[in-house]
Protein backbone atom coordinates (compact mmCIF):
# COMPACT_ATOMS: atom_id res chain seq x y z
CA UNK A 1 0.00 0.00 0.00
CA UNK A 2 2.61 2.75 0.70
CA UNK A 3 4.76 1.67 -2.40
CA UNK A 4 1.82 2.64 -4.34
CA UNK A 5 0.72 5.45 -2.54
CA UNK A 6 4.63 6.71 -3.41
CA UNK A 7 3.75 6.21 -7.04
CA UNK A 8 0.30 7.78 -7.01
CA UNK A 9 2.00 10.91 -5.18
CA UNK A 10 5.10 10.54 -8.17
CA UNK A 11 2.20 11.61 -10.83
CA UNK A 12 1.51 14.91 -9.90
CA UNK A 13 4.83 15.89 -9.27
CA UNK A 14 8.05 16.79 -11.49
CA UNK A 15 10.13 13.59 -10.73
CA UNK A 16 13.34 14.96 -13.18
CA UNK A 17 13.41 18.26 -11.50
CA UNK A 18 12.84 16.44 -8.00
CA UNK A 19 15.43 14.14 -8.42
CA UNK A 20 18.26 16.77 -8.99
CA UNK A 21 16.98 18.74 -6.11
CA UNK A 22 17.41 15.28 -4.55
CA UNK A 23 20.96 14.82 -5.42
CA UNK A 24 21.94 17.83 -4.62
CA UNK A 25 21.44 17.33 -1.32
CA UNK A 26 22.45 13.51 -1.37
CA UNK A 27 25.99 15.37 -2.26
CA UNK A 28 25.64 18.18 0.04
CA UNK A 29 27.36 17.54 3.26
CA UNK A 30 24.64 17.85 5.23
CA UNK A 31 23.14 14.31 3.88
CA UNK A 32 26.02 12.53 6.07
CA UNK A 33 23.51 12.75 9.06
CA UNK A 34 21.25 10.74 6.90
CA UNK A 35 24.00 7.84 6.36
CA UNK A 36 23.45 5.66 9.40
CA UNK A 37 19.71 6.02 9.41
CA UNK A 38 19.83 4.80 5.38
CA UNK A 39 22.12 1.73 6.65
CA UNK A 40 19.62 0.80 9.35
CA UNK A 41 16.66 1.38 7.13
CA UNK A 42 17.48 -0.76 4.35
CA UNK A 43 19.87 -3.28 5.63
CA UNK A 44 23.32 -2.41 3.97
CA UNK A 45 25.63 -4.93 4.14
CA UNK A 46 28.98 -2.45 5.00
CA UNK A 47 30.74 -5.19 6.09
CA UNK A 48 31.57 -5.58 2.16
CA UNK A 49 32.33 -2.13 1.48
CA UNK A 50 35.59 -0.17 1.80
CA UNK A 51 36.11 1.83 4.84
CA UNK A 52 33.59 2.21 7.70
CA UNK A 53 30.69 4.86 7.15
CA UNK A 54 32.69 7.34 8.73
CA UNK A 55 34.51 7.19 5.75
CA UNK A 56 31.67 8.89 3.35
CA UNK A 57 30.99 12.41 4.41
CA UNK A 58 27.69 12.36 2.26
CA UNK A 59 24.81 9.77 0.92
CA UNK A 60 25.42 10.38 -2.44
CA UNK A 61 29.20 8.55 -1.87
CA UNK A 62 27.32 5.51 0.47
CA UNK A 63 25.41 4.89 -2.03
CA UNK A 64 28.45 4.50 -4.98
CA UNK A 65 30.53 2.79 -2.85
CA UNK A 66 32.52 0.61 -4.02
CA UNK A 67 33.59 -3.57 -3.05
CA UNK A 68 36.72 -4.40 -0.97
CA UNK A 69 38.89 -6.14 -3.60
CA UNK A 70 37.88 -9.59 -3.85
CA UNK A 71 34.89 -9.60 -2.01
CA UNK A 72 33.00 -10.38 -5.35
CA UNK A 73 34.41 -13.57 -7.49
CA UNK A 74 34.38 -13.11 -11.38
CA UNK A 75 33.33 -16.41 -12.57
CA UNK A 76 34.91 -17.63 -15.96
CA UNK A 77 31.81 -18.21 -17.46
CA UNK A 78 30.61 -16.29 -21.01
CA UNK A 79 28.27 -14.10 -19.02
CA UNK A 80 28.31 -12.92 -15.74
CA UNK A 81 25.85 -10.35 -13.49
CA UNK A 82 26.89 -6.61 -14.11
CA UNK A 83 25.14 -6.16 -10.94
CA UNK A 84 24.19 -7.19 -7.05
CA UNK A 85 20.08 -7.43 -7.52
CA UNK A 86 17.56 -9.58 -8.08
CA UNK A 87 15.83 -11.11 -11.31
CA UNK A 88 12.94 -9.34 -12.79
CA UNK A 89 12.30 -11.65 -15.34
CA UNK A 90 14.20 -13.48 -18.08
CA UNK A 91 13.49 -15.41 -21.36
CA UNK A 92 12.88 -14.93 -24.64
CA UNK A 93 10.72 -12.44 -26.00
CA UNK A 94 7.29 -12.47 -27.33
CA UNK A 95 6.10 -10.22 -30.02
CA UNK A 96 9.38 -7.92 -28.83
CA UNK A 97 8.08 -8.06 -25.08
CA UNK A 98 8.56 -9.63 -22.36
CA UNK A 99 6.52 -9.71 -19.07
CA UNK A 100 7.97 -8.06 -16.13
CA UNK A 101 4.60 -7.75 -13.98
CA UNK A 102 1.22 -8.93 -14.79
CA UNK A 103 0.20 -8.01 -17.16
CA UNK A 104 2.61 -5.01 -17.77
CA UNK A 105 5.35 -6.16 -20.74
CA UNK A 106 8.63 -4.16 -21.37
CA UNK A 107 8.91 -3.50 -25.50
CA UNK A 108 12.82 -4.20 -26.13
CA UNK A 109 12.42 -2.05 -29.38
CA UNK A 110 10.94 0.96 -27.13
CA UNK A 111 13.73 0.54 -24.64
CA UNK A 112 16.09 0.69 -26.87
CA UNK A 113 14.61 3.13 -29.20
CA UNK A 114 15.55 1.32 -32.33
CA UNK A 115 14.18 -1.28 -34.72
CA UNK A 116 14.45 -4.76 -34.16
CA UNK A 117 14.42 -8.13 -36.45
CA UNK A 118 12.79 -10.26 -34.15
CA UNK A 119 12.41 -11.58 -31.09
CA UNK A 120 15.74 -11.02 -28.55
CA UNK A 121 16.95 -12.87 -25.31
CA UNK A 122 16.40 -10.64 -22.21
CA UNK A 123 17.49 -10.68 -18.49
CA UNK A 124 16.08 -7.56 -16.45
CA UNK A 125 17.74 -7.35 -13.10
CA UNK A 126 15.95 -5.00 -10.77
CA UNK A 127 18.75 -3.27 -7.72
CA UNK A 128 16.70 -2.37 -4.28
CA UNK A 129 18.22 0.46 -1.85
CA UNK A 130 20.73 -1.38 0.28
CA UNK A 131 22.20 -2.86 -2.80
CA UNK A 132 25.75 -2.48 -4.42
CA UNK A 133 25.18 -0.14 -7.17
CA UNK A 134 27.63 0.12 -9.19
CA UNK A 135 27.34 -1.78 -12.69
CA UNK A 136 30.42 -4.31 -14.46
CA UNK A 137 30.48 -5.54 -17.94
CA UNK A 138 28.67 -8.76 -18.14
CA UNK A 139 31.04 -10.40 -21.45
CA UNK A 140 34.25 -9.51 -22.65
CA UNK A 141 34.31 -7.59 -25.72
CA UNK A 142 33.96 -4.00 -26.82
CA UNK A 143 32.06 -0.78 -26.64
CA UNK A 144 31.10 0.47 -29.84
CA UNK A 145 28.27 2.96 -28.76
CA UNK A 146 26.02 4.39 -26.55
CA UNK A 147 22.80 5.89 -26.60
CA UNK A 148 21.35 7.93 -24.17
CA UNK A 149 17.63 8.27 -23.81
CA UNK A 150 15.49 10.72 -21.92
CA UNK A 151 12.49 10.30 -20.28
CA UNK A 152 10.72 10.54 -16.68
CA UNK A 153 11.90 9.48 -13.82
CA UNK A 154 9.32 6.60 -12.19
CA UNK A 155 10.44 4.50 -9.28
CA UNK A 156 11.22 1.26 -10.08
CA UNK A 157 10.49 -0.79 -7.25
CA UNK A 158 8.17 -3.95 -8.54
CA UNK A 159 4.81 -1.86 -7.40
CA UNK A 160 5.42 0.97 -9.33
CA UNK A 161 6.45 -1.61 -12.61
CA UNK A 162 3.00 -2.91 -11.48
CA UNK A 163 1.23 0.07 -11.44
CA UNK A 164 2.88 2.04 -14.33
CA UNK A 165 3.07 0.85 -17.87
CA UNK A 166 5.86 0.75 -20.10
CA UNK A 167 7.77 2.06 -17.01
CA UNK A 168 10.87 1.48 -18.64
CA UNK A 169 10.67 2.51 -22.07
CA UNK A 170 9.77 5.63 -19.73
CA UNK A 171 12.23 6.36 -18.02
CA UNK A 172 15.75 7.72 -19.13
CA UNK A 173 18.15 5.27 -19.62
CA UNK A 174 21.30 4.48 -21.11
CA UNK A 175 21.83 1.89 -23.49
CA UNK A 176 25.73 0.72 -23.66
CA UNK A 177 26.20 -1.30 -27.01
CA UNK A 178 29.23 -4.35 -26.77
CA UNK A 179 30.52 -6.46 -29.82
CA UNK A 180 31.56 -9.81 -28.42
CA UNK A 181 33.07 -13.20 -29.63
CA UNK A 182 29.07 -14.33 -29.75
CA UNK A 183 27.32 -11.29 -30.87
CA UNK A 184 26.45 -7.96 -29.40
CA UNK A 185 25.18 -7.14 -26.28
CA UNK A 186 23.08 -4.31 -24.99
CA UNK A 187 23.57 -3.55 -21.28
CA UNK A 188 21.00 -1.39 -21.02
CA UNK A 189 21.49 1.32 -17.64
CA UNK A 190 17.71 2.47 -16.36
CA UNK A 191 17.64 5.58 -14.08
CA UNK A 192 14.72 6.12 -11.58
CA UNK A 193 13.40 8.51 -9.43
CA UNK A 194 15.50 9.42 -6.32
CA UNK A 195 18.66 11.00 -8.04
CA UNK A 196 18.37 9.14 -11.15
CA UNK A 197 22.02 10.20 -12.96
CA UNK A 198 24.03 7.77 -14.15
CA UNK A 199 27.41 8.08 -14.97
CA UNK A 200 30.08 5.61 -17.37
CA UNK A 201 33.57 4.43 -16.59
CA UNK A 202 34.60 4.79 -20.40
CA UNK A 203 33.16 8.60 -21.40
CA UNK A 204 31.82 11.62 -19.42
CA UNK A 205 28.46 11.08 -20.80
CA UNK A 206 25.78 11.94 -17.09
CA UNK A 207 22.45 11.74 -17.24
CA UNK A 208 19.52 13.77 -15.41
CA UNK A 209 21.64 16.87 -15.80
CA UNK A 210 18.33 18.93 -17.26
CA UNK A 211 19.42 18.60 -20.30
CA UNK A 212 16.62 16.19 -22.40
CA UNK A 213 18.81 15.57 -25.96
CA UNK A 214 19.32 11.95 -26.86
CA UNK A 215 22.07 11.60 -28.35
CA UNK A 216 24.31 8.37 -29.40
CA UNK A 217 28.03 8.45 -28.55
CA UNK A 218 30.76 6.58 -30.10
CA UNK A 219 34.51 6.17 -29.19
CA UNK A 220 37.10 7.21 -31.63
CA UNK A 221 38.28 3.46 -31.09
CA UNK A 222 36.24 0.71 -29.37
CA UNK A 223 36.73 0.40 -26.08
CA UNK A 224 37.94 -3.35 -24.91
CA UNK A 225 35.99 -4.36 -21.69
CA UNK A 226 36.80 -7.77 -19.55
CA UNK A 227 33.78 -9.36 -17.62
CA UNK A 228 33.77 -7.74 -14.09
CA UNK A 229 35.29 -4.25 -15.00
CA UNK A 230 33.37 -0.84 -14.10
CA UNK A 231 31.35 -0.10 -16.64
CA UNK A 232 29.10 2.48 -14.81
CA UNK A 233 27.32 3.32 -11.51
CA UNK A 234 23.93 4.16 -10.21
CA UNK A 235 23.32 7.59 -8.08
CA UNK A 236 20.43 6.27 -7.24
CA UNK A 237 18.12 3.33 -8.78
CA UNK A 238 17.82 1.24 -10.71
CA UNK A 239 17.67 -1.80 -13.44
CA UNK A 240 19.81 -2.96 -15.86
CA UNK A 241 18.66 -4.57 -18.13
CA UNK A 242 20.82 -6.99 -20.67
CA UNK A 243 19.50 -7.63 -24.32
CA UNK A 244 20.95 -10.27 -26.97
CA UNK A 245 19.73 -12.24 -30.28
CA UNK A 246 18.20 -15.37 -29.55
CA UNK A 247 20.23 -18.18 -29.59
CA UNK A 248 23.69 -16.16 -28.48
CA UNK A 249 23.00 -17.84 -24.88
CA UNK A 250 21.39 -19.73 -22.59
CA UNK A 251 20.20 -18.41 -19.20
CA UNK A 252 21.54 -20.17 -16.13
CA UNK A 253 19.12 -17.66 -13.66
CA UNK A 254 15.50 -17.56 -13.14
CA UNK A 255 12.91 -14.57 -12.16
CA UNK A 256 13.33 -14.08 -8.40
CA UNK A 257 16.48 -15.33 -8.02
CA UNK A 258 19.21 -13.25 -5.90
CA UNK A 259 22.26 -12.66 -7.73
CA UNK A 260 25.84 -10.84 -6.97
CA UNK A 261 27.95 -9.11 -9.02
CA UNK A 262 30.43 -11.55 -11.12
CA UNK A 263 28.54 -14.81 -10.79
CA UNK A 264 27.20 -16.78 -14.03
CA UNK A 265 24.04 -15.80 -15.30
CA UNK A 266 24.09 -17.47 -18.98
CA UNK A 267 26.45 -20.08 -20.86
CA UNK A 268 27.06 -20.03 -24.71
CA UNK A 269 25.35 -22.68 -26.44
CA UNK A 270 28.26 -26.02 -27.27
CA UNK A 271 27.75 -25.46 -31.08
CA UNK A 272 28.78 -21.33 -30.68
CA UNK A 273 31.90 -22.38 -28.56
CA UNK A 274 33.99 -24.12 -31.20
CA UNK A 275 33.54 -21.35 -34.12
CA UNK A 276 33.28 -18.46 -31.89
CA UNK A 277 35.82 -15.53 -33.38
CA UNK A 278 38.08 -13.98 -30.90
CA UNK A 279 36.66 -10.71 -29.24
Amino acid sequence: MKDALIVSLLSVVPRNRGARTMGWLARSRASRAMTRLFVRAYGVNLSEAEGTLSDYPTLAELFTRKLKPGVRAVSTASTVSPVDGRVAAVGLTKSGCIEVAPGRALDIAELLQEELDGERDVAVLYLSPKDYHRVHVPVDGVVTRWNYLPGTLWPVFPAAVRKVDGLFSRNERLAIHIDTATGPVAAVMVGAFGVGRITTSFCDVVTNTGEHLAHEGRPTAPVPVKRGDELGVFHLGSTVVLVVPPGQLRWTIEAGEVVRMGQSIAEVPAQLTSTAPEA
